[in-house]
């Protein structure tokens, strides 16, 4: 087990509760530093408002991590994900970098016994040595006097369990998209020896790409000659094997029975075996006594009772299920919207000379599905008269991509200092200030600096509230607008509406604005106004306006770019790490350069674009 020796809990609570206190001026008011360190804590998800409050833990965790002298990192704790056996899951987030991990808490408490703490001992050696697209990545371990701390890769659409507890059920092409990828993450376990032994819905998860990712290998073990085999009844009672239940041991058959038991449910909704009784649910395994909905087709029957066979040596192998007619005869998606994860996709197949445009467009800024909204056209309602020539996501990343190229391609080398071209900025332009990406579950929320609160929600459709909190603005998709009373809205749309009021309360009470624009009188509401896209990096965010503004926040220093045109010329805004902000023509960088710091920002952001 390897060890690393972090600051007491006490320490933690010191450092939790008092540092705040300890850096603030003479006024009470937070140091610029602790000030500007708190504005940029971006949360990737809403904390939920309920839950166990020991769920919670601390809201800030220092750890010292020994290396090439000290390294302190930040672990900034967001929220419970969920709880195992011996351990607790929570999504933290390293402040350094950015990044989020999913960070398993085992108490030294629960593993008091030797062969517990022998047990969490395999598991992380057994996790550390995987490395494969379709399992969840293992990063590190440490451990202090309180608990055993595992940080795993973090997957923001959950688990399969939870896309098929709001979906119910899953689409065929869905469940062949799926199985896939699982299959794909199990002949790697199996092609090193490797059983898993506990599959199941709840241990596939996924992340932001709709990648499918195993996990979960507390009770993974490597594969033993038949003789040597263990007799231990272990699993998941639903999808345990008959041979499993009659102690003949745990072999790669066991876990391909797993497989059909997962893909069963995830077509009809519930595991094969399920009864109210458990010696019910066993009796039904040992005979293998199933109903098969008629709802499927021939194919995903004859794969499920291919799998579902009481002899392991009938069974088929991943390879011919991967090979079966239910995958070869039948559409699979390429990729999936997490759109997805809360209702039926659009799977209809693109005609072949709609394929280039397609992924030019989506490549960087995925397939967003409009959902059609029937009876917004009341007399409480007023539709916005719509250009034809609507601007569309690829069209505005086009022409700022254009415009970044042109820009650096005619630009002198770039200067180790600022040279002194800023101009004072007398016309207005509105940009994000707040944002919060919520998008496994509901959208990406932001804040304008006219504070008008934004939701662009996974089904494509976007929904705005003015700065005053009295009207609403709807947008079905880029050519149809409604708007509305706050007071008077559409009941189709009530959800929708409630969800916008949460990232407005949210954003309100924990986010500080994310730089120091002084604000204009003519920083009013523009109803037309919205966001069309949003990309996140591992190093950025890019978010893309319908007006064709641009701006590109850097999560390590906290810079912002912001390109727009709010007149005749594009002005590009950097806000830099102290958060003072500098307004330039385009044009004049194009003619007499810029700092170097502005010209590796300039030239990263092309590159999103390319």
């Amino acid at each position: 087990m390897e060890t690393h020796y972090p600051i007491t809990l006490e320490e933690c609570i010191f450092v939790a509760f008092f540092w705040p206190a300890l850096m603030s001026d003479t006024s009470g008011n937070p140091s610029p530093s602790l000030k500007s360190l708190q504005t940029q804590l971006r949360l990737p998800c809403i904390p939920p408002t309920h839950g166990n409050p020991s769920d919670r833990l601390l809201e800030w965790n220092v750890f010292f991590l020994p290396g090439d002298f000290f390294r302190l990192l930040y672990y900034n704790l967001i929220f419970f994900l969920k709880k195992g056996g011996f351990a607790r899951c929570y999504e933290m987030t390293d402040v350094s970098s950015n990044r989020v991990y999913a960070v398993k808490v085992i108490p030294h408490t629960r593993v008091a016994k030797p062969h517990q703490k022998e047990k969490i001992e395999k598991e992380i050696r057994l996790h550390k040595s995987l490395s494969n697209k379709h399992i969840v990545k293992f990063y590190h371990n440490f451990e202090d006097h309180e608990s055993i701390y595992i940080f795993l890769e973090h997957c923001r659409n959950r688990s399969l369990a939870h896309i098929l507890k709001a979906r119910k059920t899953l689409t065929e092409p869905e469940v062949r998209y799926y199985l896939r990828q699982i299959i794909l993450g199990l002949k790697y376990l199996h092609g090193r020896d490797i059983l898993h032994r506990d599959l199941k819905l709840g241990n596939f998860f996924v992340n932001d790409l709709m990648e499918v990712k195993v996990g979960d290998f507390g009770l993974a073990t490597k594969l033993e000659p038949k003789d040597q085999r263990k007799r231990t009844i272990c699993g998941t009672p639903n999808y345990l094997a008959p041979e499993v239940l009659n102690k003949q041991g745990h072999g790669p058959e066991a876990d391909v029975w797993s497989l059909g038991c997962v893909m069963y449910t995830m077509l009809f909704g519930r595991p094969p075996f399920e009864t109210t009784d458990l010696k019910d649910t066993y009796r039904c395994i040992r005979t293998v006594e199933y109903t098969m909905p008629s709802t499927s087709s021939v194919a995903a029957k004859n794969l499920v009772a291919s799998i579902l066979r009481k002899d392991p040596e009938h069974r088929p192998t991943l390879d011919e299920i991967i090979n079966h007619d239910f995958f070869t005869k039948g559409f699979i998606p390429d990729v999936l919207h997490s759109s997805s994860c809360l209702m039926v996709p659009d799977l209809s197949v693109p005609a072949p000379t709609k394929s280039l445009l397609k992924k030019i467009t989506e490549t960087f800024f995925g397939r967003k599905k409009s959902k059609a909204t029937s009876g917004l056209l009341k007399a409480n309602s007023v539709s916005f008269a719509a250009a034809e020539d609507s601007i569309t996501a690829r069209r505005a990343a086009e022409s700022a991509m254009h415009i970044l190229k042109s820009c650096l391609s005619n630009m002198p080398s770039p200067k180790k200092n600022p040279i002194g071209h800023s101009i004072h900025r007398t016309t207005p332009f509105i940009w994000v200030t707040k944002w919060v990406d919520y998008s496994n579950k509901y959208g990406f929320g932001y804040q304008l600096s006219n504070r008008t609160i934004g939701v662009l929600f996974n089904d494509g459709t976007h929904m705005s509230l003015s700065a005053d909190r009295r009207n609403v603005y709807y947008y079905l998709n880029n050519s149809q607008h409604f708007s509305f009373s706050a007071s008077a809205i559409p009941e189709q749309l009530a959800n929708q509406m409630k969800v916008v009021q949460y990232f407005a309360t949210y954003m309100e009470e924990h986010l500080m604005e994310g730089g120091d624009l002084a604000r204009t009188a003519e920083d009013c509401h523009d109803p037309s106004l919205f966001l069309l896209q949003w990309i996140k990096t591992d190093h950025s965010l890019l978010m893309l306006f319908n007006n064709g503004t641009l701006q590109v926040n850097f999560y390590q220093d906290h810079t912002k770019l912001i390109l727009c045109k709010p007149e005749h010329s594009h002005l590009l805004t950097y806000i830099n790490k102290d958060r003072v902000a500098c307004t330039f023509k385009l044009d004049t960088i194009a003619e007499i350069g810029c700092s170097q710091e502005l010209y590796h920002r300039l030239n990263y952001t092309l590159k999103l674009l390319l």
